[in-house]
This record gives C-alpha cells, sequence and structure tokens, in this order.
C-alpha cells in the first residue's frame, strides 16, 4: 500500500460498504456438494461478525449448519455504478456458527435486528425453525474498482494491492 492516508481511505471505504448495506449476498454450498447463492438481511456484532436470523426452510440454513465455509459479498448497487464491469465490492469468506437461545449473545443480537429491521423480528423470535447464524470473516477481497484489487487481512484490517504477481502466487497457492 502505497500510503497511510491512501490506507485509511481503503479502509474507510469498506466500512462504508458494510455500513450501507442491510443484507448480504450468501454463497454456501449443499450437501451433494452443488454451490447455492441467496441472500439475508444481517447486522453485524461487537466481534464484526455477520449475524443473520434465518429459517430452516431455506437451503442455506441447512447448507450453513451442515458445512461451515460461506462467502458473503456486499457490493455496490447497479444504480450507482459507474461502470457495471468495475462495482465496488467486499468478498468475505467467512465460517458459520449458530448462536443458540440459551447463549448470552442471542438476545443483544436480535434486540439489534428488531432495531435495524422493525417488528417483524418479533414474529419471526417466535418461530421455532429460525436459526440465529454468526459469519465470522477470515479472509477477505475488497474490489474498489479497474485495477483496484486488495486482499484484506480481517485481523488486521491491512489492505494488500492485489498485482499481477500476486493473482499468479495465489493462484498457485490455491492448486496446492
Amino acid at each position: 500500500m502505497d500510503s497511510k492516508k491512501e490506507r485509511s481511505v481503503l479502509q474507510a471505504g469498506y466500512e462504508a460498504v458494510i455500513e450501507s448495506r442491510a443484507t448480504l449476498a450468501l454463497a454456501t454450498t449443499a450437501a451433494d456438494g452443488v454451490p447455492d447463492i441467496s441472500y439475508a438481511p444481517f447486522v453485524r456484532d461487537e466481534q464484526g461478525r455477520f449475524c443473520i436470523f434465518v429459517s430452516a426452510l431455506a437451503a442455506h440454513t441447512g447448507n450453513l449448519l451442515r458445512e461451515p465455509r460461506a462467502s458473503v459479498m456486499l457490493i455496490q448497487p447497479e444504480s450507482e455504478a459507474t461502470n457495471l464491469f468495475a462495482r465496488e465490492r467486499l468478498t468475505l469468506r467467512c465460517r458459520a456458527t449458530e448462536i443458540h437461545r440459551d447463549e448470552s449473545d442471542y438476545e443483544p443480537i436480535l434486540e439489534r435486528m428488531a432495531a435495524r429491521f422493525g417488528p417483524l423480528i418479533q414474529q419471526l423470535r417466535s418461530l421455532a425453525d429460525f436459526h440465529l447464524l454468526a459469519l465470522a470473516p477470515q479472509s477477505g477481497t475488497y474490489i474498489v474498482g479497474f485495477g483496484r484489487a486488495y486482499e484484506l487481512d480481517v485481523k488486521s484490517g491491512e489492505l494488500r494491492h492485489i498485482d499481477a504477481d500476486r493473482l499468479r502466487q495465489r493462484s498457485a497457492g490455491d492448486a496446492d
């Protein structure tokens, strides 16, 4: 990264992407290995996890309870993009865990959801098939535009520019 100022601007940028969205695109894997894509409304907790309250009737819920690896994407709306090929987006590879009704953070997270999404949350709380899941980011990629792609270290918040050499290294590492 070239400078502290640029790093600060980029970090503020990906945080703004998160704060400006109420839903996330969610990629999960079905039992037969077939990928599923869906979406869910979310809130973030104090640990930076993306918390979703989802029905067991939705494919993604069963997928996450069985296979906790998932990807989420928060993306700039098409109507705001100057170029549809280079929409600003944050993609995070996450690990899902269920937060059970008897756990201490269950109620505060659902209260946060009710504040954000209104009285519907109270109705959903009464349904036994709803699960509160926390998606903890493990790694990520922040795309600002053409030639402006960054790997995100979720622990430090550090961004590293992805250039052609780095892309080849990543691809070689994925093949191992």
